[in-house]
């Protein structure tokens, strides 16, 4: 029978207990590494790491303050750059429009009432510098009348028109903001499936398309 050195013996507890002393640092470690990945919504399975989209609840109302301070604002906070030539040009043609309409409004409304006081001296009353004395004005009165309520009808249209382009910049923001965030991973699909079933009475096969919609 042999016997086996001290030595030998000591070497081998001095290993084991290394060995055991090690192993739990790299549970720790691990544990650590699992607990900022959750921080930054990033969870560590077996055999994937899958990163989960962070969702901002206040991120619609926000993009719709912003544009509702100043449109276009929210487009930019929603990253859609492209979006932001197009609320310009439209509620910058809808200003346009409504001061041109507007001045010309003033124009007619100012000639009108001087004609009423009594003058003959209005943009429309000789607008070549041609006319005979006496001769008839080139813009009756009832003309200038009518015009100024044509171009005030106008203007009160382009008016609405640029509320409603300022109003709709502002729900463009917020819809887009929660459509952002909204579920498209690759888990959601909609699929067609073919299916067959026995009739129970009749013992026949019945046959069919099944809507799948997964989540």
């Amino acid at each position: 029978m042999h016997r086996l050195p001290f030595s030998f013996l000591i070497s081998l507890l001095f290993i084991g207990f290394s060995y055991g002393q090690n192993e739990e640092p790299k549970s720790q470690e691990i544990d650590s590494l699992q607990t900022d990945l959750k921080e930054e919504g990033i969870v560590l399975s077996d055999s994937i790491i899958v990163k989960k989209k962070s969702i901002n609840p206040l991120a619609p109302s926000k993009a719709a303050f912003y544009s509702a301070v100043f449109p276009g604002l929210g487009q930019i906070y929603n990253k859609r750059y492209w979006k932001v030539p197009i609320v310009y040009g439209a509620i910058g043609g809808g200003v346009y429009m409504y001061t041109w309409n507007n001045d010309w409004y003033n124009r007619f409304r100012t000639a009108f009432k001087r004609r009423q006081a009594g003058f003959t001296d209005d943009e429309f009353y000789d607008r070549d510098n041609n006319n005979a004395v006496g001769a008839e004005p080139d813009f009756a009165d009832d003309v200038l009348e009518n015009q100024q309520e044509r171009f005030q009808n106008d203007r009160d249209l382009w008016l609405v028109a640029t509320i409603a382009l300022y109003a709709l910049n502002i729900v463009d923001a917020n819809v887009d903001a929660h459509l952002k965030q909204f579920n498209v991973d690759e888990d959601l699909s909609m699929d067609f499936e073919p299916f067959m079933e026995i009739d129970p009475v009749t013992l026949s096969p019945n046959y069919g398309m099944a809507l799948v919609i997964k989540f």
